[in-house]
Protein backbone atom coordinates (compact mmCIF):
# COMPACT_ATOMS: atom_id res chain seq x y z
CA UNK A 1 0.00 0.00 0.00
CA UNK A 2 1.43 3.36 -1.02
CA UNK A 3 1.34 6.43 1.26
CA UNK A 4 -0.75 8.20 -1.41
CA UNK A 5 -3.58 5.75 -0.63
CA UNK A 6 -3.84 6.94 2.97
CA UNK A 7 -6.41 9.61 3.66
CA UNK A 8 -5.22 12.09 6.25
CA UNK A 9 -8.01 14.14 7.78
CA UNK A 10 -7.54 17.87 7.66
CA UNK A 11 -8.18 19.70 10.87
CA UNK A 12 -10.65 22.57 10.99
CA UNK A 13 -9.32 26.07 11.53
CA UNK A 14 -8.89 26.65 15.24
CA UNK A 15 -8.57 29.72 17.40
CA UNK A 16 -5.09 30.35 18.81
CA UNK A 17 -6.20 29.16 22.29
CA UNK A 18 -7.64 25.91 20.91
CA UNK A 19 -4.54 25.46 18.76
CA UNK A 20 -2.30 25.94 21.82
CA UNK A 21 -4.31 23.51 23.96
CA UNK A 22 -4.42 20.97 21.13
CA UNK A 23 -0.67 21.28 20.67
CA UNK A 24 -0.02 20.85 24.39
CA UNK A 25 -2.29 17.82 24.63
CA UNK A 26 -0.65 16.28 21.57
CA UNK A 27 2.80 16.95 23.08
CA UNK A 28 1.70 15.35 26.36
CA UNK A 29 0.35 12.27 24.58
CA UNK A 30 3.50 11.98 22.46
CA UNK A 31 5.70 12.36 25.54
CA UNK A 32 3.78 9.69 27.45
CA UNK A 33 3.92 7.33 24.47
CA UNK A 34 7.64 8.01 24.08
CA UNK A 35 8.26 7.36 27.80
CA UNK A 36 6.29 4.12 27.65
CA UNK A 37 8.27 3.03 24.59
CA UNK A 38 11.56 3.80 26.33
CA UNK A 39 10.54 1.79 29.38
CA UNK A 40 9.19 -1.21 27.44
CA UNK A 41 12.13 -1.34 25.02
CA UNK A 42 14.81 -1.36 27.68
CA UNK A 43 16.28 2.01 26.68
CA UNK A 44 15.73 3.17 30.29
CA UNK A 45 17.78 0.30 31.74
CA UNK A 46 21.36 1.57 32.20
CA UNK A 47 22.88 -1.93 32.14
CA UNK A 48 21.17 -2.68 28.80
CA UNK A 49 22.30 0.64 27.31
CA UNK A 50 25.88 0.16 28.48
CA UNK A 51 25.77 -3.38 27.05
CA UNK A 52 24.71 -1.90 23.70
CA UNK A 53 27.38 0.81 23.77
CA UNK A 54 30.07 -1.76 24.70
CA UNK A 55 31.34 -2.46 21.19
CA UNK A 56 34.50 -3.99 22.67
CA UNK A 57 32.20 -6.78 23.87
CA UNK A 58 32.02 -8.00 20.27
CA UNK A 59 35.49 -9.47 20.73
CA UNK A 60 34.48 -11.48 23.79
CA UNK A 61 33.49 -15.02 22.85
CA UNK A 62 31.06 -16.05 20.10
CA UNK A 63 29.20 -13.33 18.17
CA UNK A 64 27.75 -11.05 19.53
CA UNK A 65 29.88 -11.71 22.62
CA UNK A 66 29.17 -9.37 25.52
CA UNK A 67 27.64 -6.80 23.18
CA UNK A 68 23.84 -6.43 23.39
CA UNK A 69 22.47 -5.65 19.88
CA UNK A 70 18.80 -5.48 20.93
CA UNK A 71 18.66 -1.69 21.14
CA UNK A 72 19.70 -1.42 17.48
CA UNK A 73 16.28 -2.90 16.62
CA UNK A 74 14.60 -0.35 18.90
CA UNK A 75 16.39 2.50 17.15
CA UNK A 76 15.63 1.00 13.73
CA UNK A 77 11.93 0.82 14.63
CA UNK A 78 12.00 4.45 15.77
CA UNK A 79 13.58 5.54 12.49
CA UNK A 80 10.92 3.66 10.50
CA UNK A 81 8.08 5.30 12.46
CA UNK A 82 9.68 8.72 11.99
CA UNK A 83 10.10 8.24 8.24
CA UNK A 84 6.46 7.14 7.93
CA UNK A 85 5.28 10.12 10.00
CA UNK A 86 7.22 12.58 7.83
CA UNK A 87 5.83 10.94 4.70
CA UNK A 88 2.24 11.14 5.96
CA UNK A 89 2.45 14.70 7.31
CA UNK A 90 -0.08 16.59 5.22
CA UNK A 91 0.86 19.38 2.85
CA UNK A 92 -1.39 22.41 2.66
CA UNK A 93 -2.51 23.58 -0.77
CA UNK A 94 0.49 25.00 -2.62
CA UNK A 95 2.69 24.86 0.49
CA UNK A 96 5.24 22.57 2.07
CA UNK A 97 4.29 20.00 4.67
CA UNK A 98 3.52 21.48 8.07
CA UNK A 99 2.61 20.13 11.50
CA UNK A 100 -1.03 19.89 12.59
CA UNK A 101 -0.79 22.19 15.60
CA UNK A 102 1.75 24.75 14.41
CA UNK A 103 2.22 27.01 11.43
CA UNK A 104 5.66 25.56 10.62
CA UNK A 105 8.32 23.07 11.67
CA UNK A 106 10.96 24.41 14.05
CA UNK A 107 14.21 23.44 12.36
CA UNK A 108 17.73 24.18 13.63
CA UNK A 109 19.12 27.46 12.34
CA UNK A 110 22.77 26.45 12.56
CA UNK A 111 23.88 24.26 9.69
CA UNK A 112 27.62 24.02 10.28
CA UNK A 113 29.50 21.67 12.55
CA UNK A 114 31.62 23.67 14.98
CA UNK A 115 33.72 23.04 18.09
CA UNK A 116 30.90 23.62 20.65
CA UNK A 117 28.66 21.15 18.80
CA UNK A 118 31.39 18.50 18.78
CA UNK A 119 32.27 19.17 22.43
CA UNK A 120 28.63 18.80 23.42
CA UNK A 121 28.31 15.57 21.46
CA UNK A 122 31.40 14.14 23.14
CA UNK A 123 30.22 15.16 26.63
CA UNK A 124 26.78 13.69 25.91
CA UNK A 125 28.27 10.43 24.59
CA UNK A 126 30.70 10.01 27.47
CA UNK A 127 27.95 10.73 30.01
CA UNK A 128 25.59 8.30 28.29
CA UNK A 129 28.25 5.60 28.21
CA UNK A 130 29.23 6.08 31.85
CA UNK A 131 25.77 6.43 33.37
CA UNK A 132 23.66 4.49 30.88
CA UNK A 133 21.13 7.32 30.86
CA UNK A 134 20.40 10.10 28.42
CA UNK A 135 17.80 12.82 29.16
CA UNK A 136 14.67 11.11 27.75
CA UNK A 137 15.10 7.73 29.43
CA UNK A 138 16.27 9.38 32.65
CA UNK A 139 13.06 11.41 32.90
CA UNK A 140 10.96 8.38 31.93
CA UNK A 141 12.65 6.36 34.67
CA UNK A 142 12.03 8.88 37.47
CA UNK A 143 8.80 7.19 38.55
CA UNK A 144 10.00 3.59 38.24
CA UNK A 145 13.78 3.79 38.64
CA UNK A 146 16.12 3.39 41.54
CA UNK A 147 18.27 5.86 43.43
CA UNK A 148 20.75 6.25 40.59
CA UNK A 149 18.27 8.13 38.41
CA UNK A 150 17.49 10.47 41.32
CA UNK A 151 21.19 11.36 41.36
CA UNK A 152 21.53 11.55 37.58
CA UNK A 153 18.59 13.88 36.80
CA UNK A 154 19.62 16.71 39.18
CA UNK A 155 23.21 16.44 37.90
CA UNK A 156 21.86 16.58 34.32
CA UNK A 157 19.77 19.67 35.10
CA UNK A 158 22.75 21.41 36.71
CA UNK A 159 24.82 20.57 33.64
CA UNK A 160 22.15 22.01 31.34
CA UNK A 161 21.97 25.16 33.45
CA UNK A 162 25.76 25.55 33.43
CA UNK A 163 25.89 25.03 29.66
CA UNK A 164 23.37 27.82 29.12
CA UNK A 165 25.22 30.14 31.51
CA UNK A 166 28.53 29.51 29.78
CA UNK A 167 27.00 30.04 26.30
CA UNK A 168 25.98 33.61 27.14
Amino acid sequence: MKPENFVIPTLPQRTPAKQLIGGLLLALAAGLLFALGLLLSGMAQPAKVIGFLNLAGLAQGEFPGAWDPSLAFVMGGAVMVTLLAFRLTPARAGQQRQPWFSSRFELPQQERIDAPLLQGAVIFGVGWGLAGYCPGPALATLLVGGRDVWLFVPAMLVGMWLARRMAR
